[in-house]
């Protein structure tokens, strides 16, 4: 009898069928890993909510998302245009005379005019400062005491800027968003009056300060509107991290800038503490704390989204993403020509575009989980479907 000790044994039949199906199990979780991984690296401003600073130097080129409607450039039949048109009453008029006859060579001096043609241009009349001078005249009286004329309002120094240049300066500043020196030395160059880059901002705090009544006016306004569209934005301030909070309508805009970015910052803005209609954001979590409005994701940040499901879908076959973004580009175009011409919306055609988004909805949901419940429940809402 041998003492050699017995052979070790093998893994058993069953040992080794549950290590395949624990590494395909693994295997498995590492495909979806990358996966998740790849699409979080393939994300850029224009097919996820990423803004475009964080593209860095390998920014893709600018892509629109609009599709094609079949219609022509341009304005379309309705719309009211920017065409220059003639005035009936022009600043000059100059009447030019022919020259002798083109048949005989005659003289035409004092011959009937038989037609005048018009021909107008616009242009812009000389710009260079306009002085005026006030004069505060001072009397004396026959008992001996003088007295002196006051001065206008606003007239308050020996030198100083009217309001036009003062207007002119802060719309550059704050409606064109030039830079203080940029400012100062457009007005130099155009209109011949030296400005310091320290009065561009003097002129714009005095501005806002007289704006105290306008912007509680406009806070009032766009709390109580139907629907308002909110959004944040970061800021350098001094070498510090602000950020630009703003709400708007179609008519009203408010912006405010503020050291904290969340609920701090929107309180600030004082508009969507208590509001109670629709707010439009892309999602971040701060607005949802607002429960007296209704939400409704950025139909933009939606459009980026689609994108990036159309983008890895199979080339040349049917995806849900591309109907869906379709659809809900749809009824925003019969809203901008209908509005454009004065008409109703089409209720055919907008119930149609509804459907349209509500089964590419449904089919979304059943063929992929990447896309949130909550936004697709946000797309079902819409109304006429």
């Amino acid at each position: 009898m041998s003492d050699d000790p017995p052979a070790p044994s093998g893994p058993s039949y069953d040992e080794l069928a549950a290590l395949v199906v624990s590494l395909q199990a693994d295997l498995a979780r590492a495909l979806d890993r990358i996966a998740e991984l790849e699409a979080q690296v393939a994300k850029t401003s224009r097919n996820s909510s990423k803004p475009p600073s964080s593209d860095g130097l390998a920014k893709p080129p600018p892509k629109s998302l609009r599709t094609k409607t079949g219609r022509r450039p341009g304005g379309q039949n309705g719309h009211p245009g920017s065409t220059l048109r003639m005035v009936t009453d022009p600043d000059v008029r100059v009447a030019h005379e022919p020259g002798p006859c083109a048949g005989c060579g005659t003289s035409l001096a004092g011959r009937r005019v038989t037609r005048t043609e018009r021909r107008q241009v616009f242009d812009l009349p000389e710009l260079r400062p306009h002085v005026t001078e006030h004069q505060l005249l001072e009397r004396e009286c026959g008992c001996g005491t003088r007295t002196k004329a006051t001065a206008p309002v606003g007239v308050n120094a020996p030198v100083q800027y009217g309001p036009r240049v003062t207007a002119a300066a802060v719309y550059l500043y704050a409606g064109q968003f030039l830079s203080k020196d940029r400012t100062a030395t457009a007005l130099a160059d155009l209109v011949g009056i030296p400005l310091s880059a320290g009065t561009v901002v003097a002129m714009a705090a005095r501005a806002a300060a007289d704006l105290e009544g306008f912007l509680a006016a406009v806070r009032e306004r766009l709390a109580a509107a139907e629907v308002i569209g909110v959004d944040e934005t970061g800021l350098r301030v001094a070498g510090s991290l602000h950020w630009v909070h703003c709400a708007r309508t179609d008519t009203y805009t408010l912006i405010d800038c503020h050291p904290k970015r969340g609920t701090a910052g929107i309180d600030a803005l004082g508009v969507l503490t208590g509001f109670a209609g629709v707010v439009v954001h892309d999602a971040w979590s701060p607005y949802d704390t607002y429960t007296s409005a209704a939400h409704q994701l950025c139909v933009a940040h939606v459009l980026r989204e689609l994108q990036a499901v159309s983008a890895a879908a199979p080339a040349g076959g049917w995806c849900w993403a591309t109907q869906a973004a379709d659809a809900l580009v749809a009824p925003h175009r019969l809203t901008v020509d209908a509005a454009t011409t004065g008409t109703a919306i089409n209720p055919t055609d907008l119930a149609a575009h509804t459907r349209a988004l509500r089964h590419a909805a449904h089919i979304g949901i059943s063929q992929t989980g990447s896309v949130a419940l909550g936004e697709v429940r946000a797309w079902l809402t819409l109304p006429g479907g």
